[in-house]
């Protein structure tokens, strides 16, 4: 999730090219909306977002016993004390802006893969949503 545009798209355009489906998002309250339609496998937001920013969404997802579990990492160019409120969120991952596309596929398939490997202990393999299925969203 991010505010700004062109970010959304480069978030979009590199997930997409390593075969990620990708929806996004302007703000926190429109992901949120976009996750429960969406079910996806990861959510990135930026910490500066109007209406929700990414650590009061990343908050509201916690707290949901629907989401408490699905992998977000922010993108955005955080202050210590946002990071440390994030941790203590529970916030997966953290990618400060400006970001390599290479290190934000890196991420993202890291925390995919370790959705799944949680989802097939748990579960035998079953997964909540399809695999690639993320909700881009980044920083301002």
């Amino acid at each position: 999730m991010d505010d700004n545009k062109v970010i959304r798209q480069l978030i979009r355009v590199n997930l997409e090219l390593e075969g990620l489906e990708v929806v996004t998002a302007a703000d926190g309250a429109e992901c949120l909306d976009v996750v429960h339609q969406v079910r996806p496998d990861v959510v990135t937001l930026d910490v500066v977002m109007p209406r929700l920013d990414g650590l009061r969404t990343a908050a509201q997802l916690r707290a949901d016993p629907r989401t408490r579990e699905l992998p977000v990492a922010i993108v955005s160019a955080c202050t210590p004390y946002e990071v440390d409120s994030g941790s203590d969120i529970g916030v997966d991952a953290f990618l400060a802006k400006p970001f390599e596309p290479a290190e934000l596929v890196r991420i993202v398939r890291r925390l995919i893969e370790e959705k799944k490997d949680g989802a097939e202990a748990e579960t035998g393999g079953l997964l909540g949503a399809e695999e690639g299925e993320i909700a881009g969203r980044a920083g301002s």
